[in-house]
C-alpha cells in the first residue's frame, strides 16, 4: 500500500519514522511539506531503518490542483494529513478529486476569523449550537455525503485526543458498560523541558486552544464557562498531583453525537502556573491575536510571530523528562449496577526521545496517526464518508495501540473528578 504524508513537524516526524518501520504495513510512503529540505532530511534518516520505499515532494497544502498533481503522480491509497489544520478542507477537496482515502489528527480552524463569509458562518452556527468555539467538527462533517457519495473514508482526529480517547469510549462502551453516564478526559502533562515557556505541539494551536472560553457538554446542551475557570486537582498514576483545567475540546462534539445515552462529557488539561502566567501576559498585550497588524510597513500576525519565538517543539525531545498520562474515567450502568472506570495511557518523555527523538507529546499523537492511516488502508476501518475514531470496532485499534509504543491501562473503581 502507498501512502501520502502532508506534513513534516514534530508530530509528523513520529507518524512517518512509525509507519516507514512497520514491517508489512506501506509499501511506499512520499512525504510532502512547503520545507522539502526537511523531507529530504527524515527521509535520509530513515535509509537503513525503514521497511518501505521512501520518497519526498514540495507541496502547498492550501493549493487543491497543486496536492490534485501530487496525489496523481503518487497514486498513494490515502493521504494522512499532519499538516496544519487550517489545511484540512483543501486536502479533503483534493482527495476527493482524485479518488483517495482521508486521515488527519486535528479538525479544521479557519486561520483568518475576520473574513465576513467565514464570520457569518460561525454567528450562525453560533446562534444554532450555543457556544463559541472557533474549531468544531461541522465543517468536515459537511463532507460526509460527498465522501460517501464517492466511496472514500475519511477518518477524523486520530491523534491522542482527539482520537485514542475515542476508541477509549467505544471500548468501554463495547466491553464494559451497558450505557455510559459520563466521561471525563484527563490530560496530563508531567514533563519537564527547562525553558520558561515554551508549547508541546504548534503554538497557534496550543495557545488559542488554552485561553478560549471552556465548555461542557451536559443534559443535551452546551455550558460555557471562561478561560480557565474550573480548575481541579488530580492524582495521576506516574506524575502526581497536577493542577488541570476544564477546556473546550472537539471530541467532546463528536462523543456527545455517538456516544449514546451519555449525559456529561468534560475535557481536562494540566498545566503549571508558570505557563498560565506567561500565556496571561501574552495574551493581555495581543500576542495571542490571529488578526494581522501593521509593523514596520509590513502585515505581520502576532502570533505567527510568537510562535518564531518560542522553541520549536520538535525540538524539545533531547530536554524532556517525565512522563504523560492521558486517558478516560467513566461512569455508567453494567446490569442494572453502577460502575466506574478509568482507561488511560502512561508515555515516558525520555524513551520516546530514544525511539524517535521527540517528546511524549509528538509520539502520542503520531502513533496513533499511523494507526489511523494502517487500519484505513488495510480495510479494518473503512466505511464510504466521514468520521470519527468512535464510529469504528475500536479493537483493532486498541490492540495496534499496544503492539506500536502506547500500552493501556484499565483501571476499576478509580478515583472520580468531582
Amino acid at each position: 500500500m502507498k501512502l501520502l504524508i502532508i506534513g513534516c513537524g514534530g508530530v509528523a516526524q513520529v507518524a512517518i519514522q512509525k509507519c516507514a518501520r512497520a514491517d508489512g504495513v506501506f509499501t511506499e510512503i512520499l512525504i510532502a511539506s512547503r520545507t522539502k529540505s526537511k523531507c529530504d532530511a527524515l527521509a535520509d534518516k530513515l535509509k537503513n531503518t525503514a521497511k518501505c520505499k521512501i520518497q519526498t515532494a514540495k507541496v502547498d497544502a492550501e493549493n487543491v490542483e497543486e496536492l490534485c498533481a501530487l496525489i496523481n503522480s503518487f497514486s498513494p491509497a490515502a493521504v494522512l494529513n499532519v499538516a496544519l489544520p487550517y489545511q484540512d478542507l483543501t486536502i479533503m477537496e483534493a482527495c476527493l478529486k482524485c479518488g483517495v482515502h482521508y486521515i488527519d489528527t486535528a479538525n479544521y480552524e479557519n486561520e483568518n476569523t475576520d473574513d465576513p463569509e467565514w464570520r457569518a458562518i460561525y454567528e450562525k452556527r453560533v446562534k444554532e449550537k450555543g457556544f463559541t468555539a472557533y474549531f468544531d467538527y461541522s465543517w468536515q462533517w459537511a463532507y460526509h455525503e460527498k465522501f460517501k457519495k464517492a466511496g472514500l473514508c475519511a477518518l477524523l482526529g486520530t491523534g491522542f485526543d482527539p482520537g485514542v480517547t475515542q476508541v477509549f469510549c467505544a471500548y468501554a462502551q463495547k466491553h464494559y458498560f451497558d450505557t455510559i453516564e459520563t466521561i471525563d478526559i484527563l490530560d496530563c502533562n508531567g514533563g519537564d523541558h527547562g525553558y520558561a515557556f515554551a508549547t508541546n505541539f504548534n503554538p497557534e494551536i496550543n495557545l488559542r486552544e488554552v485561553s478560549a472560553n471552556g465548555s461542557y457538554w451536559e443534559n443535551g446542551k452546551w455550558i460555557e464557562t471562561k478561560p480557565l475557570e474550573i480548575k481541579r486537582v488530580y492524582n495521576f498514576d506516574g506524575v502526581g498531583d497536577k493542577d488541570m483545567y476544564l477546556l473546550h475540546h472537539e471530541e467532546i462534539e463528536s462523543l456527545a453525537k455517538n456516544i449514546k445515552g451519555v449525559k456529561r462529557i468534560r475535557f481536562f488539561m494540566t498545566f503549571g502556573q508558570s505557563y498560565i502566567q506567561h500565556m496571561n501576559c501574552l495574551q493581555n498585550v495581543g500576542m495571542l491575536s490571529t488578526t494581522p497588524i501593521e509593523f514596520e510597513g509590513k502585515q505581520i500576525v502576532p502570533i505567527q510571530f510568537l510562535k518564531a519565538l518560542l522553541p520549536d517543539p520538535a525540538t524539545l525531545g533531547a530536554r524532556t523528562k517525565g512522563k504523560t498520562n492521558i486517558g478516560c474515567i467513566f461512569t455508567g450502568l453494567k446490569d442494572g449496577k453502577k460502575k466506574t472506570l478509568y482507561i488511560y495511557n502512561i508515555c515516558d518523555h525520555q524513551q520516546c526521545y530514544e525511539e524517535v527523538g521527540s517528546q511524549a507529546i509528538s509520539y502520542t499523537t503520531g502513533v496513533p496517526a499511523m494507526i489511523g492511516a494502517m487500519l484505513v488502508c488495510n480495510g479494518k476501518w473503512n466505511k464510504a464518508g466521514v468520521y470519527n475514531c468512535e464510529e469504528f470496532d475500536p479493537d483493532p485499534y486498541m490492540d495496534a495501540l499496544n503492539k506500536y509504543g502506547l500500552p493501556w491501562v484499565v483501571e476499576e473503581n478509580p478515583v472520580l473528578v468531582d
